[in-house]
């Protein structure tokens, strides 16, 4: 367990996305969650009060960007103008879910740089540190001015199926897109795996234009393999179920998704229940509602990762075993 040193000068808040994570923390921690009131008004706003005091105090802060994913981002913009005129001493973010990352470059003309827009967002608040979890593209640490810890949850993810009966000799993993492969081969790197590559393009790709149509073509071998297809987000849950139906038709024998943050946006879990994914494994970097914990759904928690990471950086200390893999289990709630 990671402890904290001094710790009565430390407060630990979480805000509404995700307090099943908070009080896991909290547990591994052995820091106690500070209190705060959220109001939501009629009309949408947010008032937030902060139940004792933070003078002085070293503040850590957990929320999500998760859906609802604007109101939860001014819930963490007015905690942290709160904290700062309550005169918290330092006050460090937890974001395991980074939203609007997915908005990190001018991919046409007139286009915003969002995940940039909410990095100025958080240095203006003047946050002093963000600790975050698998953004979208590494280089988003370089949106920042300020201390960024970017964790990362392959060890967790590759830990789990290191634990299980997988046969890791006949695995292979495998990247839905050229744009994986970075991904993909640190995971292989923990398993030992090759790897291989869903040849992600086709005709209306080419021109410039979307498309949902299914892939077909791999770069590697799959036959008679289990293939672990890893990714850093399942949002529509598509890419995963195209990835195993044709996975499964170059003779793959099973087929795993994988995936740090579960957004799971409407129609996303009966598509993978659906499809021939025989297991979702994603991490508990959003909490999800009863109504999308499937049977193929395997969460395992990031909060040994997050206790790790602030009782180190709380004590001046090196995080670098963070990215070894930890023993694991399935959250259960």
């Amino acid at each position: 367990m990671s402890k904290i040193e001094n710790a009565e000068n430390v407060r630990l808040f979480a805000l509404n996305s995700n307090q099943p994570l908070a009080r896991r923390l909290s547990e591994k921690l052995g820091l106690p969650l500070s209190d705060a009131t959220i109001t939501h008004f009629a009309d949408g706003e947010i008032s937030i009060t902060i139940n004792e005091s933070v003078r002085g105090r070293e503040v850590y802060v957990l929320q999500s960007v998760s859906q609802p994913v604007n109101t939860n981002l001014m819930e963490l913009l007015i905690m942290v103008d709160a904290l700062r005129r309550a005169s918290a001493a330092k006050i460090n973010v937890i974001m395991p879910y980074y939203g609007y990352a997915r908005q990190d470059r001018k991919a046409r003309s007139r286009e915003p740089i969002t995940a940039k827009l909410i990095a100025n967002l958080l240095e203006m608040d003047q946050i002093d540190r963000l600790i975050a979890i698998d953004f979208h593209a590494p280089q988003l640490q370089g949106f920042f001015d300020i201390p960024v810890d970017h964790l990362q949850a392959a060890p967790i993810l590759a830990s789990y199926f290191a634990q299980s009966d997988l046969d890791l000799e006949n695995t292979v993993i495998v990247a839905p897109d050229h744009a994986g492969v970075t991904l993909a081969r640190r995971f292989a790197e923990f398993l030992g795996t090759p790897i291989a590559i869903i040849d992600n393009r086709n005709l209306e790709q080419q021109r410039g234009t979307k498309t949902t149509e299914t892939p077909t073509s791999i770069i590697g071998d799959v036959a008679n393999k289990t293939a672990l297809v890893v990714d850093d987000i399942v949002d529509t849950g598509v890419r995963v179920a195209n990835s195993a139906e044709l996975l499964k038709s170059c003779g793959a024998k099973e087929v795993y998704g994988v995936a740090t943050h579960a957004v799971l946006s409407k129609g996303a879990v009966e598509r993978i229940q659906n499809s021939a994914v025989k297991n979702m494994v994603v991490t508990d970097t959003i909490d999800l509602p009863a109504e999308k914990r499937i049977d193929k759904l395997v969460r395992l928690s990031i909060a040994d990762l997050l206790a790790g990471a602030v009782a180190s950086i709380h004590n001046h200390e090196s995080i670098h075993y963070l990215y070894n893999m930890p023993e694991v289990k399935p959250v259960e709630d």
